[in-house]
């Protein structure tokens, strides 16, 4: 059985032995695997367990990891149990709203997100694992009509694929955390109908039915 470590401190990993790029960041107390033990770069590749993405972190921070006690172990989440879980899921996301922030590539800790990175913090909040990216998150999620958008559900954005994850909200409007350049440089609320970058790219929507396992 392969050793899994969890993160003493919080960890940003990146796309590339480079580690230029910020993929994701790996909160204190997450869990993960290491991919190889060979070093490229000064970087080793690993995966973190709860969402099973893969990303480069730097040697110097490995001294950070420590082994798992116990193996990772995800929790399986009923509908009705998410439900129930989507009022505590909201207030995240308006309370990460209101904590000064901007836009982070990668950002998933706060109090700097990525769109997707937000929308998989609110829910992981509440211990409902979801995929990192917004494309994944669109596949991993249950297709919807609009007209039945309920509060909790995800709405997506695409150009020639998905790239953008907002959080529904009720009333016709949803909060999302949006770039500099076509969007406001950290979390806000739009509505559906407003005349703003991502209202008029939307291209479904989804419902989170179940937890990652």
């Amino acid at each position: 059985m392969e050793q899994e470590y969890c993160c003493g401190i919080d960890l940003d990993l990146y796309d590339s032995p480079a580690c230029e790029i910020l993929a994701t960041q790996a909160a204190k107390g997450r869990h993960l695997i290491l991919l190889s033990n060979k070093q490229v770069n000064h970087a080793i590749q690993v995966l973190l367990r709860e969402d099973n993405y893969s990303a480069w972190l730097p040697i110097s921070q490995v001294k950070h990891l420590y082994p798992s006690q116990t193996p990772y172990q995800a929790i399986p989440f009923s509908r009705q149990q998410i439900l129930s879980l989507i009022p505590e899921i909201i207030a995240y996301t308006q309370r990460a709203k209101q904590q000064p922030n901007y836009y982070l590539w990668g950002g998933t800790i706060g109090p700097n997100y990525d769109c997707s990175g937000l929308i998989q913090a609110a829910f992981a909040s509440v211990g409902i694992w979801l995929p990192r990216d917004s494309s994944q998150q669109a596949e991993f999620t249950q297709p919807i009509l609009a007209t039945d958008l309920l509060p909790g559900d995800l709405i997506f954005g695409a150009e020639t694929k998905v790239n953008h994850v907002a959080l529904y909200l009720g009333d016709g409007y949803y909060i999302h955390s949006s770039g500099p350049t076509l969007g406001h440089n950290g979390i806000a609320i739009d509505s559906l109908t407003s005349d703003n970058p991502y209202s008029r790219k939307i291209s479904g929507y989804g419902r989170v039915i179940c937890s990652l396992v």
